[in-house]
């Protein structure tokens, strides 16, 4: 199962989430090379780690973190407007309460047959649902596009694809519905992906509020 880890209930999680920044830094910097992200500590953290972030964690009996993703609200900065805002030139970053970012993607080395990928990608489209959240924007690299078409998700380019280092990226959003949940849980064979343990957020009032306080910094 996926656990979904925020700022209520991350005291039950602080060991997993140490873990999954060293995990980060292993995929993104060790194996990937994305070498702007290199910490001397070894764990990969980044300006958007911080109390408005989701995790969705899979973890095993042991709670081993093996694969997760991260959600932020986009009436913040996120790392689309900050750093990839030409990937969004043609239809702009979204800045909503019921848009959240995606990122951080990843699946520990030993565990990439694919079953980790549908299920956080389950995972993904089930939080969202649950919260009322609509849309989900990505800054993503363009192979993953026939991937997300073949388990029915839509898809929807922000701009036009470009060079990030060696690989192109893309900028989209991707679609909230019940009907694309439903064809990944038929591939993985579960009805449900995520687990809540302790305390829920509530994603679209917190949305709300960090745009009350940008409006707030900007005034």
């Amino acid at each position: 199962m996926i656990h979904v880890i925020s700022a209520v209930n991350r005291h039950h999680y602080e060991d997993v989430i140490e873990q999954h920044f060293r995990l980060r830094h292993e995929i993104f910097v060790e194996e990937r090379k994305w070498e702007g992200l290199r910490k001397p500590d070894s764990r990969e953290i980044d300006a958007y780690d911080n109390e408005d972030a989701i995790y969705l964690l899979a973890l095993d009996e042991s709670r081993r973190v093996l694969a997760g993703s991260r959600l932020y609200p986009t009436t913040k900065p996120t790392m689309m407007s900050d750093v990839f805002p030409h990937l969004a030139a043609v239809r702009g970053c979204p800045v909503d309460p019921l848009v959240w970012e995606w990122s951080r993607f990843f699946v520990a080395r030993d565990r990439r047959d694919g079953a980790l990928n549908l299920q956080l990608m389950a995972a993904a489209q089930e939080f969202c649902l649950d919260q009322g959240i609509e849309r989900l924007c990505l800054v993503m690299e363009t192979w993953w596009l026939p991937r997300f078409h073949d388990i029915g998700f839509v898809v929807t380019p922000l701009g036009l694809p470009a060079l990030v280092g060696d690989s192109w990226t893309m900028a989209a959003t991707i679609e909230v519905r019940q009907e694309s949940l439903d064809i990944v849980c038929n591939r993985i064979g579960m009805t449900h992906a995520i687990q809540h343990d302790g305390p829920r957020i509530d994603c679209i009032a917190r949305a709300n509020l960090c745009g009350l306080a940008a409006q707030r910094k900007i005034a």
